[in-house]
């Protein structure tokens, strides 16, 4: 497959929520463990380690479906070939935003090893 863009396992979804508060609790309801959370996005996880990242009115983030590499190595390679800068967040982890399927936006991540929200 020459032209694969890049690998990774599906980590987490990033939806728009009106009520941060309200839907951490709500998630928390059903069995999801708050990971992060901050006053612009929150991000709770289910007993299988999937994610849903909520975004409020004002977040700088984008809705969009993430990637998760294993290596760094993995993600440099995958923002050359995209052209794309990698950008180091407050909660240790290393992502860049690219072009998804029909319009959506793709994040590929990377979490350093022994990562502790």
């Amino acid at each position: 497959m020459g032209d694969l863009r890049f690998t990774g396992a599906v980590d987490h979804i990033a939806v728009k929520s009106e009520d941060l508060e309200r839907d951490v609790e709500e998630y928390k309801r059903l069995g999801f463990a708050v990971e992060s959370l901050f006053e612009d996005w929150a991000m709770v996880r289910d007993a299988k380690g999937f994610g849903i990242a909520l975004l409020p009115p004002g977040s700088k983030h984008p809705p969009h479906i993430a990637m998760r590499v294993e290596t760094m190595a993995e993600l440099e390679a995958a923002a050359k070939k995209e052209g794309r800068p990698i950008k180091p967040h407050r909660d240790g982890t290393s992502s860049f935003y690219t072009k998804g399927v029909g319009g959506q936006i793709v994040e590929l991540i990377y979490y350093p090893e022994g990562f502790v929200s």
